[in-house]
């Protein structure tokens, strides 16, 4: 059935918005990510594979020291989650007929990566946080983002690795022949790429002590995909409708 001009109309309106609205979270992705990336990078690592002295060891909770000053890096990151998803709802709205599919999947994908990211922050920040002040710590080992094979490891390994494969179908969107989405496509696909090989690779190395060394590479991986991603992104949504 054919569209009517009311309905192109419509359609011709919501592309204008997602584009503006693209061109703002792409550029507030970028800022987020370099904050995020720089708070996290000047975190020691207190436990775990990447630890270099004065390890903190099981149960994980004589670390009330340490708040807030390791969680800061949380709020950022969680930010970042919710901008993906953002982001992705704006260039779903520019996939053509034949990236319609990928383009959901990958907006769902991105979805259930924020839900797991923002839960699995929200809890440290609001749960572990003060439980830690008060010295309220029993059964808050399993919890803690001290503990290498916790609670928190296992949801940002589900946040971070569903956050590759968001990247994998969304680059099926950009699939145009201009070397800007050529950029963006192979940026999504390299970075979607790596975060999946990780996550292969590290598992059949490691096995049950894989502990945070995919959390590692899968959240670094993203990360820079993201904070790159972004200045890509805005000037692609900056072209689509000046």
């Amino acid at each position: 059935m054919a569209k009517s001009a009311a309905d192109m109309e419509a359609a011709a309106d919501d592309q204008v918005l997602a584009s503006r609205l693209g061109y703002w979270t792409a550029l507030s992705t970028t800022v987020v990510g370099v904050a995020t990336l720089a708070v996290a990078i000047t975190t020691p690592a207190r436990s775990g594979p990447y630890c270099r002295s004065a390890c903190i060891s099981y149960p994980y909770t004589d670390v009330a020291a340490f708040v807030p000053r390791d969680y800061l890096w949380m709020y950022p990151a969680a930010l970042l989650a919710v901008l993906f998803v953002t982001l992705t709802a704006c260039f779903r709205q520019q996939a053509s007929p034949t990236s319609t599919v990928a383009a959901r999947i990958a907006l769902s994908l991105a979805v259930i990566a924020a839900a797991a990211i923002v839960i699995d922050y929200g809890v440290q920040l609001t749960v572990l946080q003060p439980s830690l002040l008060k010295g309220e710590t029993e059964g808050l080992s399993p919890f803690s983002q001290y503990n290498p094979h916790g609670v928190f490891i296992a949801l940002e390994n589900v946040g971070y690795l569903a956050t590759g494969v968001a990247f994998l179908f969304a680059s099926a969107v950009f699939a145009g022949g201009s070397r800007l989405e050529q950029g963006i496509r192979w940026l999504f696909l390299g970075g979607g790429t790596l975060t999946l090989a990780a996550a292969v690779l590290l598992s059949v190395r490691y096995g049950a002590d894989l502990d945070s060394r995919f959390e590692v590479a899968s959240l670094s991986i993203d990360w820079v995909v993201l904070l790159v991603g972004g200045i890509l992104l805005s000037i692609f949504f900056r072209r689509s409708h000046p």
